[in-house]
């Protein structure tokens, strides 16, 4: 699932958190979304970037990163 990362956030965690739901490097996104959004008159870029700011939620601290590898129904 797409979450903001937490970790790795630059401003609000957009681009880090894409890079995660990818598994490719939060550098890589932040440097492609910088030239496209020079591209486009920079704009519509920051736009997309508070609109994603807004709706994409922030990863919840309850998730367990290991709950795949563990077997509760022994």
């Amino acid at each position: 699932k797409l979450y903001k990362s937490l970790s790795d956030k630059m401003i609000a965690g957009v681009c880090a958190g894409v890079a995660e739901y990818f598994n490719i490097d939060a550098t890589l996104v932040r440097i492609v979304f910088a030239l496209v959004s020079v591209m486009s008159a920079s704009v519509p870029g920051v736009l997309i970037y508070i609109i994603c700011a807004i709706i994409i939620p922030e990863r919840p601290d309850s998730i367990d990163t290991n709950a795949y590898y563990h077997d509760d129904n022994r």
